[in-house]
């Protein structure tokens, strides 16, 4: 009997190895790549995008109202909506459950009838050790008991008193991922334009609402209002509704209102640090924030009143410097530019080339390149060669001319309005550079204070935004905890209430990570500039530490003078009556004034009583002298001092602000 073949198999059963997919090449739009990352923008989890939703509205509302140089007034309302309303909103009937065992909170009759009894149990054992005093340890909610929960749903409503939106470019703002009006080299608060955008997007992923935005602009009689979403995949705006109103109270600016899901419980500290925090850097801002829940005991109202009328001058748009420019950025001005020869394109796009400067960097370039060769006929080679000379090459720093500082007056206001420390020092640094970008530091340190935990307080901001995270790596965290020396200026880092306040302004912040929330502390030009900002008021404020301790000891001195004066009184008195008895007697002779002297405590004229006003007016010429040694010293009037604030007055007239470091005066025409 022959065997099979081992080689051959059966028929049908061989098989050919399919072939792989040939890979297909797709594309994704800005609002698509952003919504499946939307950690970068700061939408992390339903908390955080409740949180970066107030923040970036609050910041395009202070923005839209700084343009204008109006006093921003601003409101922000987060309303609670529970389920059953939000059902409603989107039309969906409620349901009862029909199959209990489906959802993740269900619990069967034996897995509760166990929890009780545990709970029972815990509950004994923490009674036995409440009445043996013994510390009681909270009882933890069981897994199966507490459930995921369901989504909670806000209502966030942003209004102000800015310039508004032109209402044909209402749908591109908001609908189209990545366009804004932020994209020139300037100092501003937002820079992407992202913002309110992913608001839009978070509020389509989790409640599939759109976003509704009244506007608008100065002299208007009518009010924009547009009800949108956004096309996710083609990045472009879905109108539901944008029609023409009448704009009956003549009001200007913007209103925007967003559903989204969030968490207010695990947030609401971080929204309330942040509006404080604003309220600090922004004193001539008012801001109203409300949050608004079906329970009214939640309810929670804050007004952050203004304090000055000061506004920081607006940020000016500036040009590149030759040192942070690439070869990508210098193709596009070249493509941009209305100049036709290299010698104006030099002057023309960047800061700090002037003619004579053009001129000498032309004749580096090579016998290729002169003043009259035509900037669009550059070749790539020649672009090339631009920008290595442009690395290579010496130039002036840029200025700060261009950037906008809360300044000092308004720091200092701030803080004071905030925090009521016992004392407070401002200092604003001077100009600096990375990169080819300006920056400035300003800082302030304040001592003492009403809601401030004993030690370091840290508050950093960054273009006149508060930053709230990430604060471990952040070079302001790390400078104030580690580079500065605090016991040498008199000021105990664990036990006295510091407060730290740094404000970075640069037309280029470097931040780091995606989330823009704190500033690495790798540059050692910011580095340095922030710890001299925060040393040089540490200095301002050892000074007045030191003389706050010298009157502290005088008045001590004092004290213990006028304690002992009954005593002193007592023993001098019977030390003059034992001398006035020899002297009388003949038994001590004394020199003339001495002799008056007991000749007076004889005959009564020098008594206890006598000597104890002399003692007292004595400590009292003493203690007055010093005092006025110490004001002659310092510059400070005999009679006290106050604090007093000018309300700021209606006339809407020319005036002059002349501006110090601590004070502001206005001078009418």
């Amino acid at each position: 009997m022959e065997s099979e073949c081992p080689t051959e198999t059966k028929k049908g059963k061989s098989k050919t190895p399919k072939k792989a997919k040939e890979s297909i090449l797709k594309q994704k739009s800005p609002a698509e790549f952003f919504a499946e990352n939307k950690n970068i923008a700061g939408f992390d989890n339903p908390g955080k995008c409740l949180y970066t939703t107030v923040r970036e509205l609050v910041e395009n509302a202070l923005d839209s109202a700084e343009a204008i140089s109006e006093l921003p007034v601003i409101e922000i309302t987060i309303e609670e909506i529970v389920k059953s309303k939000f059902n409603s909103m989107i039309g969906l009937v409620d349901r009862e459950r029909v199959d209990e065992e489906l959802y993740d909170d269900y619990e069967t009759a034996k897995a509760r009838e166990k929890r009780l009894a545990k709970e029972a149990r815990a509950q004994e054992i923490q009674a036995k050790n409440a009445a043996l005093g013994k510390k009681v340890k909270e009882h933890a909610v069981s897994k199966s008991s507490k459930g995921r929960g369901e989504a909670s749903f806000y209502r966030v409503t942003c209004r102000d008193n800015g310039r508004g939106m032109p209402h044909d470019d209402i749908p591109n703002m908001f609908g189209r991922v990545l366009s804004g009006t932020k994209y020139g080299l300037k100092q501003t608060r937002g820079k992407f334009g992202l913002g309110a955008k992913m608001a839009l997007i978070w509020s389509k992923m989790s409640t599939g609402l759109p976003i509704e935005i009244s506007s608008s602009m100065r002299g208007q009689n009518y009010l924009s209002f547009c009800r949108l979403d956004i096309d996710i995949h083609r990045n472009i705006p879905h109108i539901h509704l944008h029609e023409k109103r009448d704009n009956k109270d003549k009001w200007h600016g913007a209103e925007i209102q967003v559903v989204i899901e969030g968490n207010w419980t695990t947030y609401r500290s971080k929204i309330s640090h942040y509006m404080r925090q604003m309220a600090v850097i922004t004193p001539y801002a008012q801001f109203l924030f409300k949050f608004v829940s079906d329970a009214p005991d939640k309810n929670v109202t804050i007004k952050f009143a203004r304090r000055t009328d000061v506004m920081p001058p607006v940020p000016v748009e500036t040009k590149h410097h030759p040192s942070s420019v690439d070869i990508l950025l210098i193709k596009r001005l070249i493509a941009e530019t209305s100049k036709q020869n290299l010698m104006q394109f030099l002057q023309h796009e960047f800061v700090n080339i002037g003619k004579p400067l053009a001129e000498r960097l032309i004749g580096e370039m090579g016998p290729e390149f002169s003043p009259k060769t035509a900037v669009k006929s550059l070749t790539d080679q020649q672009i090339v060669r631009i920008h290595q000379l442009f690395r290579q090459a010496k130039f002036d720093d840029p200025s700060g001319d261009c950037l906008s500082p809360a300044g000092e007056y308004n720091l200092r206001l701030g803080i004071i309005k905030e925090l009521h420390p016992d004392m407070v020092a401002t200092y604003s640094g001077s100009a600096q550079v990375f990169e080819g970008h300006p920056f400035i530091v300003e800082a302030g340190v304040s001592v003492g204070g009403k809601d401030v935990k004993q030690g370091l307080n840290i508050f950093r901001f960054a273009n006149r935004i508060p930053l709230l995270f990430e604060q471990g790596g952040d070079v302001v965290t790390r400078t104030a905890l580690k580079r500065i020396s605090w016991n040498n200026y008199k000021i105990n880092q664990t036990q006295d209430k510091i407060g730290v306040f740094v404000s970075i302004v640069s037309t280029k912040i470097p931040f780091k990570g995606t989330g823009k929330e704190y500033i690495g502390d790798d540059i050692s030009e910011i580095a340095s500039a922030v710890k001299s900002a925060i040393q040089q008021c540490c200095i301002q404020l050892k000074s007045k530490i030191v003389k706050k301790m010298q009157a502290r000891e005088q008045q001590e001195r004092k004290r213990n003078l006028s304690k002992y004066i009954p005593d002193a009184t007592n023993a001098v008195y019977d030390v003059l009556k034992e001398m006035a008895k020899s002297h009388a007697s003949k038994k001590k002779r004394y020199e003339e004034g001495d002799a008056d002297i007991l000749r007076k405590v004889s005959d009564h004229l020098i008594t206890k009583e006598t000597l104890y006003e002399k003692l007292t007016q004595h400590v009292e010429k003493v203690d007055y002298e010093m005092a006025l040694e110490y004001a002659t010293q310092t510059g400070v009037r005999e009679e006290p001092r106050e604090d007093i604030y000018l309300e700021s007055l209606d006339d809407k007239g020319n005036f002059f602000d002349f501006h110090s470091p601590i004070f502001v005066f206005r001078l009418f025409l």
